[in-house]
């Protein structure tokens, strides 16, 4: 067995770990990184880059197949898509991605080490890999294992039955796809598999699609869906699936594929977390606003210590806890972390909606009036700002439309600067941008708004 000695141990090379890691060896702490997998985690390996590659396939696909029954003047001949390609050319992006982390960490001086760790104790993990054991004490550790998806007992993963991870390796567009999970995961893959040719069926318990967002900023998604051919079943629970049939509480679905996806949960079995005795949230590990867990020195990052489950979020907390460690005085607000949904229209939403704070109002600019969104046919969605009346404070910004993600730095940087409705309607904005929505809804909440 090796025996390594360090000041910080990362456990979870996924985007929280890797980032904390790279931080801590950056300022000169001795920082060690363990993972059975490649680096990148989840999201860059199965999860946020290889969906994004897809989505951009798909939104290719469904252009060029279309372009004749639309106004531009366009014809082409019917597209045909190899999937196998596709996938081989995502994987690649992976490919050289998950080698640039690997660079990054070798370049800030942190050590990799391969395998499945499990605590020993509060400052001792054992690491076993394909190539031997290693012993790995260290003063401060940082738990960053991050998330998998859930199984349904009734629909267990295996076969015809799919997680996201199979979802995006398929090299074929499967006939039927029945989608379980209205949630952002389920849609975004959806609407890429109906893009390019599949008959879809979303298949939601709740009452609506992406239950945990308002109802306004949906209502443009469950339209689009509806244009794609996709059949949305709200209200409706899945039972089981037999051959390319998915049953329901409301009836048969057709479906050659099943895709599951109805939320992820921590991974923190298996690595010894209970032996600590750590306060746990539910099934989270509980933290203070250090990242600091119940057992002085040891930290928790990311997906483990529960909602939001973003790869940004994982990232500002891994810096600051590895500035923390470094003596830098830092603290973890989590005011400002704006979550996108790659939706089709996408959604990004940063801060207080409206009614979560007393004394805010809240204005929307609507993409129909907007001169960019109208040069690229997508005018549906908005854009609305929240703010505080006594102050004009902008608490939190929301918006839909085709290609929003892009405002989401904006939102947030608004956000966090404290900015009030006046800052960002006397701000110049570029003609015609889709930008130009942020400051015509402050300018609307003003009063004076110009285009409407």
């Amino acid at each position: 067995m090796t025996d390594i000695k360090c000041k910080v141990l990362v456990i979870g090379a996924g985007p929280g770990g890797y980032v904390c890691a790279i931080r801590a060896g950056q300022l000169g702490l001795d920082t060690v990184v363990v993972d059975e997998a490649r680096a990148g985690g989840t999201c860059l390996n199965i999860g946020c880059i290889p969906s994004k590659a897809m989505i951009h396939a798909a939104d290719e696909f469904h252009k060029m197949t279309h372009a004749a029954a639309g106004p531009l003047g366009i014809s082409a001949s019917a597209p045909i898509i190899d999937l196998k390609q596709t996938v081989a050319w995502k994987d690649g992006i992976v490919e050289r991605l998950t080698g640039g982390v690997g660079g990054l960490l070798r370049k800030a001086g942190v050590k990799m080490v391969s395998g499945r760790a499990r605590f020993v104790d509060g400052k001792t993990v054992a690491v076993k890999g394909e190539d031997g054991d290693t012993q790995i004490r260290a003063d401060y550790i940082v738990i960053a294992t991050g998330s998998a998806p859930v199984e349904l007992p009734f629909l267990p993963f295996g076969g015809a039955v799919m997680s996201s991870t199979e979802a995006l390796s398929l090299t074929e567009v499967p006939r039927s796809l029945a989608v379980v999970g209205g949630g952002y995961i389920g849609l975004e893959l959806g609407t890429v598999f109906a893009k390019l040719g599949s008959k879809v069926t979303i298949v939601e318990a709740e009452d609506r699609i992406l239950p945990l967002y308002d109802k306004a900023l949906t209502r443009p998604v469950h339209k689009r869906l509806e244009e794609l051919g996709v059949t949305v079943m709200t209200g409706t629970k899945a039972q089981s699936h037999e051959a390319s049939v998915l049953t329901t509480d409301a009836g048969d679905v057709e479906a050659e594929r099943v895709l599951v996806t109805v939320g992820r949960r921590a991974r923190t079995q298996g690595i010894g977390i209970d032996e600590l005795s750590l306060t746990m949230n539910g099934p989270f590990i509980r933290i203070d606003k250090m990242c600091q867990t119940s057992m002085r020195g040891i930290y928790a990052i990311g997906d483990v210590t529960g909602e939001p489950m973003l790869a940004h979020r994982a990232m500002a907390q891994g810096e600051m806890v590895a500035e923390y460690l470094a003596g830098h005085s830092v603290e973890w607000d989590k005011r400002a972390i704006p979550a996108v949904c790659f939706t089709d229209p996408e959604i990004v939403t940063c801060g207080a909606l409206p009614g979560e704070i007393d004394g805010t109002k809240s204005a929307e600019f609507p993409f129909i009036a907007n001169g960019r969104a109208m040069t690229t046919e997508r005018d549906d969605g908005f854009i609305r700002v929240v703010w505080r009346e006594a102050d004009n404070a902008v608490v939190g910004l929301q918006g839909v439309g085709a290609g929003i993600s892009e405002l989401s730095a904006a939102f947030s940087l608004a956000t966090e600067m404290g900015a009030c409705l006046e800052d960002i309607a006397a701000t110049v904005h570029a003609h015609p941008t889709q930008s130009e929505g942020l400051q015509e809804a402050c300018l609307k909440a003003l009063g004076h708004a110009l285009h409407i």
